[in-house]
C-alpha cells in the first residue's frame, strides 16, 4: 500500500472512530469495556480469562434476539411507544444513512448492560462459583461489551459509502438485503452471525435471492410511508437528528 493511501485509509479510520465516539451509548460502553479490562488485568484469577469468550458468544446471541424480536416489534399504536421504538430502531430504516440513527440508543444499551452484569454475577453467587464477580466482569463487560463494540462498528461501516476491507464488505452485502430487499431476513450484522441467521431461518440464499421480490414499503418496515404515526414521530425527531423538511416530505412518499 503506498504512502498516501496508507494515509488515506488512517484518515477514514479515524472519521469512523469519530463517528461512533461521538454518540453518547457508543461512547460509554467502550469506557466500560476498558475499565473491566483493566481491573481483570490487576485483580482477576488467571482462569476467569478463559470465560471471555462466553460473552462474545452471548452478545452474538444477544444482538440476533434484541434485532429480530425488539426492534421489529409490530408497530405500536399509542404514539409514545411508537415513537421509543422509532427512536430504537424504525427509524434507522426509515433513514438508513442518517449516522445519528446508526447506533443503539444508550437508554438500551445501559439497562442491557446492567441487567445481563446483575443476572449473571447474582446466578454465579447462588450456585457458589468463586470469585462471581469477576466472572460476571469477564462475560458481560468484556466478552460482551466487546462484541458489541465490533457490532457498532461493521454495522456503522455497512451504512457508510467509503472503501471497506473484505469482512466489511461481505457485511455490508448482507445487511443490505435486510434494509433493501427483506427486513423480515439477515438480523446479523456482526462477522460470523450468519450461522445464527441460518440456524433460525432468516437467511436468504443465493438461489431464493435470484427471485425474492423486494418487501413493499421497505424503508418503513411495512407500514405505508404516510402513517400518522410515522409522520408524527419523524417531526418529533427532525432536529434531533438533523432531518430536512425534503427528507421528511420525501419519506412520507417514498
Amino acid at each position: 500500500m503506498a504512502t498516501n493511501d496508507v494515509g488515506r485509509h488512517r484518515i477514514l479510520v479515524m472519521s469512523r472512530f469519530r463517528i461512533m465516539f461521538s454518540h453518547a451509548g457508543v461512547a460509554l460502553m467502550g469506557a466500560t469495556c476498558m475499565i473491566a479490562f483493566g481491573a481483570m488485568a490487576l485483580a482477576a484469577p488467571a482462569w476467569v480469562w478463559l470465560l471471555v469468550p462466553l460473552g462474545v458468544v452471548a452478545q452474538m446471541m444477544n444482538e440476533y434476539n434484541l434485532h429480530r424480536f425488539v426492534f421489529h416489534l409490530a408497530p405500536p399504536r399509542r404514539q409514545w411507544a411508537f415513537d421509543l421504538l422509532y427512536r430504537a430502531h424504525y427509524g434507522h430504516h426509515d433513514f438508513p444513512t442518517n449516522p445519528g440513527l446508526f447506533f443503539v440508543p444508550i437508554w438500551v444499551a445501559l439497562p442491557m448492560l446492567l441487567f445481563n452484569f446483575g443476572l449473571v454475577w447474582g446466578l454465579m453467587a447462588m450456585i457458589g462459583v468463586d470469585a462471581a464477580f469477576w466472572v460476571a466482569l469477564a462475560i458481560v463487560p468484556c466478552g460482551g461489551v466487546l462484541t458489541f463494540m465490533g457490532y457498532e462498528w461493521f454495522h456503522m461501516t455497512a451504512h457508510l459509502s467509503l472503501p471497506k476491507t473484505r469482512v466489511e464488505r461481505h457485511v455490508t452485502t448482507l445487511h443490505n438485503q435486510h434494509h433493501f430487499r427483506d427486513f423480515s431476513k439477515w438480523f446479523h450484522v456482526s462477522p460470523g452471525g450468519q450461522i445464527i441467521d441460518r440456524a433460525m431461518g432468516t437467511d436468504i440464499d443465493r438461489e431464493a435471492l435470484k427471485s425474492q421480490q423486494r418487501i413493499e414499503f421497505i424503508r418503513t418496515l411495512g407500514m405505508v410511508p404516510d402513517d400518522q404515526r410515522l409522520v408524527a414521530a419523524r417531526v418529533k425527531f427532525a432536529s434531533k437528528y438533523s432531518l430536512s423538511v425534503a427528507e421528511i416530505e420525501r419519506a412520507a412518499v417514498s
